[in-house]
């Protein structure tokens, strides 16, 4: 797992200045702290930071192939490249590295930029072909690993694995884009292809991007896309015995390593899951972490401890604080752009746990959009069949009364907490499932923003991330809809951003066997009555490992890695919101209405409503304005 980052002279061939190139490489040494180098020649610069896993000994980068006019800088794994470079060397291609790096520039030659098609893994890369005068980069299919890229006023692109290395070339506007902060209070985080800032962006999952030096820059390219065809009618125990020899050859790639390997262990069924697969390909203890919380309430510990005793794992456990809201300026500093899925914080230190044991941990990540577990899908579907009952001319008018009139019953028993479900049943299943899904959600976003804000939005709802994944989704089954629209926005924008970057802070790497393509093509054909039914989500994956795992941890309900929000923002916090909200950058921005903020903390301080989720978002967006932006952030403008 690596850092790489670089800049190329669409126009022409100016000379690149070695520190500023040396700056933006510098800017990552948390993802790469073993080894960092450069490459430079006429309008070319690469940078790499390595964190050392595979070919320890002769994989540096950037890496070269034979006579040294393909150049190659790569973040991640491909994890078939031991039956790839068999195939290459037949083809007459010389490897002088045993690495999955120098596989890149080989099948590049060999297959142009066919060549992605061959990769299995997670990736991110970038590759200059002197003799094509083409920079060419890619992403994973599933957008594991990130890629950011900007375009310069003079003609300039650079590139870098997180924001800062383009922030620390000193050239890219830090103008503010409207629709990315729209983005933002909606989902919790800045949707694909958008970052924070108006010239940058993020190179989509599934996409390539050429550029020819000379010729204009163009629109990323896709290679991939999942289709829920939902035709397999394989049978529910063949496809149990299917699902697990897939789970476990994916684990088994997965395994390849030069340093020290583990898992994270939750207790939830994915991570325990991955660990029984792991246990099967290893003659030595699999290590395990998992994090405890002192509230009973978030504590997962005993259902993880019952699968490592089961498989006899080095089990490592560290009790985390519940109060351990202290990250907050970390969390901003190591996202670079405003993020606020709270669950980063549990993130972060079961990484900071498990690097103290290991340089490769696997994860369970993936699972709820590959099998269909999350509790919001069962909901959903609930709605789906009601508003399949009712005419559309009678449901809209009716239910939108409805959620006008019932109140934000946050106190009550969750059966009297209807309002979100009538207003749910007045929109299309697409809108319903956005609204749903926000995190701010939109009546609210409009009493927080400003009237120049609203205006420099010009109508634009972030509703429309969802309308677009949606419209090219072909399908209309109500779980695989959605399904297919969370592995586009949630999966890439809020998961995997979030491991990405809370495990490379400790230079530790991730490995998702779950979101392996050909494991999520396969469970794309099975109907999705094999992956929610009976009000249970993740049905053949839980009835596959019941000779695997305690019949406890395949199904109690499901609690999530949470933190008790609405009680720090009531107590501990209670004073830094209302100094980071209340005035400061925040305001000072333009971008709120000071009465709605204000508003809202009240009402959240006093009891009467459970703000919790809309004055996190708020709060992580202030301490991006403070550490990213500084004391005097930049305004978003029309």
């Amino acid at each position: 797992m690596c850092g790489i980052t670089g800049l190329f002279d669409t126009r022409g061939t100016r000379a690149v200045d070695r520190a500023v190139l040396e700056r933006m490489n510098d800017s990552q040494v948390h993802r790469g702290p073993d080894e960092g180098s450069v490459h430079l020649e006429p309008g070319v610069g690469f940078g790499h930071r390595r964190l050392s896993i595979i070919d320890v000994a002769t994989g540096q980068q950037p890496l070269f192939n034979e006579d040294g006019s393909v150049v190659v800088v790569f973040n991640g794994e491909i994890y078939n490249y031991g039956s790839l470079i068999p195939q290459l060397q037949a083809l007459g291609h010389v490897f002088h590295t045993k690495s999955d790096t120098e596989v890149i520039v080989h099948a590049w030659e060999q297959w142009g930029e066919a060549c992605v098609q061959r990769f299995r893994g997670m990736f991110a890369f970038v590759l200059w072909d002197r003799n094509r005068q083409t920079l060419f980069m890619a992403r994973d299919r599933l957008g594991v690993k990130p890629l950011f890229y900007a375009l310069l006023d003079d003609g300039t692109l650079l590139f870098g694995s997180e924001l800062k290395s383009l922030l620390a070339h000193g050239g890219l506007r830090r103008d503010l884009d409207p629709q990315a902060i729209e983005e933002y209070f909606a989902l919790g985080y800045v949707a694909e292809p958008r970052t924070i800032f108006r010239q940058a962006r993020k190179l989509p999952p599934a996409h390539t991007l050429a550029i020819r030096r000379g010729e204009a820059v163009g629109a990323p390219r896709e290679y991939w896309d999942v289709r829920f065809t939902l035709d397999n009618r394989i049978g529910e125990r063949e496809a149990g015995e299917e699902l697990l020899r897939r789970l476990d050859e994916s684990v088994k790639l997965r395994m390849i390593s030069e340093v020290p390997l583990g898992a994270f262990l939750s207790g939830g069924v994915d991570s325990s899951a991955v660990v029984a697969s792991m246990t099967r390909a290893s003659d030595e203890p699999v290590n395990t972490c998992s994090i405890a919380f002192d509230d009973p309430a978030y504590n997962e510990a005993e259902f993880a401890r019952m699968v490592a005793d089961r498989y006899g794992t080095r089990h490592h456990v560290e009790t985390v604080q519940s109060d351990d809201f202290a990250l907050i300026d970390e969390l901003a500093r190591l996202y670079d752009e405003p993020y606020a899925d709270s669950s980063a914080i549990p993130t972060y230190r079961v990484c900071q746990l498990a690097r103290q044991r290991v340089t490769v941990a696997l994860s369970g990540d993936g699972g709820d959009e590959t099998f269909g577990g999350y509790r919001r899908y069962r909901l959903h579907l609930m709605e789906e069949r009601m508003r399949a009952a009712l005419p559309e001319g009678l449901r809209r008018p009716l239910f939108g009364l409805l959620g006008r009139v019932y109140p934000k019953a946050d106190w009550a028993p969750r059966v009297l907490r209807a309002k979100t479900t009538f207003e749910g049943m007045a929109r299309t299943s697409v809108e319903a499932y956005f609204h749903g899904m926000s995190f701010v959600r939109e009546p609210l976003r409009r009493q927080l923003y400003s009237d120049s804000f609203k205006a420099a939005l010009g109508g634009y709802s972030a509703r429309e991330v969802f309308d677009r994944h949606a419209a090219r989704a072909g399908t209309d089954d109500p779980l695989a809809l959605i399904q297919y629209i969370d592995l586009h926005t949630y999966l890439v924008g809020d998961i995997n951003t979030k491991v990405d970057r809370a495990s490379m802070a400790h230079s530790l790497e991730v490995r998702e066997p779950l979101m392996d393509h050909e494991l999520v093509e396969w469970m794309a054909t099975l109907p999705s009555s094999l992956k929610m039914a009976g009000g249970m989500g993740k049905v053949l994956l839980k009835k596959a490992n019941e000779p695997r795992l305690p019949h406890d941890v395949l199904y109690r309900p499901k609690m999530g890695f949470a933190v008790p929000l609405a009680r720090w923002l009531r107590g501990p916090l209670r004073q830094r919101v209302r100094e980071s909200l209340c005035g400061g950058p925040l305001i000072e921005s333009g971008l709120f209405n000071p009465a709605g903020v204000a508003q809202i903390v009240q009402q959240h301080e006093a009891g009467s409503g459970d703000h919790s989720t809309p004055i996190w978002t708020l709060l992580m967006f202030d301490a991006f304005l403070r550490c990213t932006m500084g004391v005097e952030p930049a305004r978003a403008s029309a």
